[in-house]
């Protein structure tokens, strides 16, 4: 699981610029799922209940003992002690299960998913030559982490492949990876950022100098990392430090593979490579995650392994926590009962089937949204007033042309309205209560460049 990966920074999602070649290779073998959704979040750091709802397969307000709309940049979600994660899940099975990495969730949870873990690290961000790591038996006991001076990615890497090589080769096994790259501070080693040469990087589609309208949350952390308006010159340097930061760490997961194949396990493992959520990055003058745009919504969602279309794009609408369901059913584990997560076996057979027919999301108490395979509604509330932006998606990708002021679309707007909230009322979410007697007025026009 990489942080902040954007959806489309791959060399095989047709990216002008990012040079993946590992990462290629793996959706060669595997199916790509091009239109994976993170549901959302309830605070500002949007990684932490991005992550409880893969480990445990619930939506928001199940996944968290208090979920509650935060800002601060230190919140992370406490997951209910009483629900399963995949690992835990895995672990009563018999596999042997080991954590490395980011873990920005509760301590308790990752003691009782994980036996095993070395070089962890506890918290949301940190410089990338010096993480503070911890083993799980650290953790355990109480102890202080060490600073370590290498790199977080190479760090992490390694403890995956000693794991790897080291490891009764008898015992399935279930390992998770969690990198901190390519999350700001974003600073690749200077053989990877040397690949990119900022003057000669494109702009994407959507970039703006800033935002045309306040979404509610323009004074977070992230939106403070260069200042606005944004130039074509600043977002090129920040483009080619994240894309530098991509390739580096698709450097090393080529060697995470080579190690599956040494050992002799690549024919007998799933592999899956997931994002916690989308980034924006100058697109639509922002720069942060904590928006509902599709650049920051979508994640990338690779699967390969045996039993799995290989060299396949679906573009079902499915949720990144999926995974949970779909590895249970891979494994012949049984799935619990009741939860968000949908198995994706029946896409990874024949991608052109259809897993989900619409997909939600929601941002602290000022941002929600619905997309079907054509239309899409975002849902403002900020200072007393609502507001709506509605994409024709079919038509428009990169969400330019706001239709909702259109007459035409009145009814299309009333009926997803109508959706969204009754979503609402099935997950609990009294934050932003949708008003479906009224249509409230279209928010500023996206303007043109």
């Amino acid at each position: 699981m990489p942080d902040d990966h954007q959806f489309d920074a791959f060399g095989v999602a047709g990216h002008p610029d990012v040079k993946t070649p590992n990462l290629d290779t793996l959706a060669r073998k595997g199916t790509r799922f091009s239109q994976a959704n993170n549901i959302g979040s309830l605070t500002a750091p949007v990684c932490s209940p991005a992550r409880a709802c893969l480990l445990t397969g619930q939506h928001p307000f199940r996944s968290n003992t208090n979920p509650r709309p935060s800002g601060s940049a230190g919140d992370s979600v406490t997951i209910p002690p009483n629900l399963p994660t995949s690992p835990q899940l895995f672990g009563k099975c018999g596999y042997e299960t080991f954590f490395t990495g980011k873990w920005h969730n509760d301590p308790e949870t990752l003691l009782r998913s994980f036996s095993l873990g070395e070089n962890i690290f506890l918290g949301g961000m940190c410089h990338h030559d010096a993480v503070p790591v911890m083993s799980r038996y650290q953790i355990e006991q109480g102890l202080q982490p060490t600073t370590s001076n290498k790199f977080s990615t190479e760090i992490f890497c390694d403890s995956l492949i000693d794991f790897l090589s080291t490891r009764d080769q008898e015992t399935p096994f279930f390992a998770w990876m969690s990198l901190t790259s390519p999350h700001d501070p974003r600073t690749p080693p200077d053989k990877f950022r040397q690949m990119y040469d900022d003057e000669n990087l494109s702009l994407p589609d959507a970039f703006a100098p800033e935002p045309a309208f306040d979404n509610g949350e323009l004074e977070v952390r992230d939106e403070t990392l260069a200042p606005k308006p944004l130039t074509a010159k600043v977002t090129q340097k920040h483009l080619a430090d994240y894309y530098g930061m991509i390739s580096h760490h698709d450097d090393q997961l080529g060697r995470v593979w080579q190690a599956l194949e040494d050992t002799g396990v690549e024919e007998n493992t799933i592999i899956v490579y997931v994002g916690d959520h989308g980034l924006a990055l100058g697109r639509h003058g922002l720069l942060g995650k904590q928006n509902l745009y599709e650049h920051s919504l979508r994640v990338p969602l690779i699967i390969a392994g045996p039993g799995i279309a290989k060299n396949e794009v679906s573009q079902s609408l499915v949720y990144s926590m999926d995974i949970f369901a779909t590895l249970l059913e891979l494994a012949g584990i049984s799935i619990p009962p009741d939860i968000t997560s949908i198995s994706l076996l029946p896409q990874l057979k024949a991608p052109k089937r259809i897993a989900r027919k619409e997909l939600f999301g929601l941002y602290k108490d000022c941002q929600r949204t619905i997309r079907n395979e054509q239309w899409k509604l975002i849902e403002y509330q900020v200072n007393g007033e609502s507001s709506i932006e509605l994409f024709d998606l079919q038509k428009d990708p990169h969400e330019l042309n706001n239709l909702s002021a259109d007459p035409q679309n009145k009814q299309i707007i009333l009926s997803l309205r109508r959706r969204l909230a009754s979503w609402q009322d099935r997950l609990g979410d009294e934050f932003m209560p949708i008003d479906t007697d009224t249509i409230p007025p279209s928010s500023n026009e996206y303007r043109s460049l």
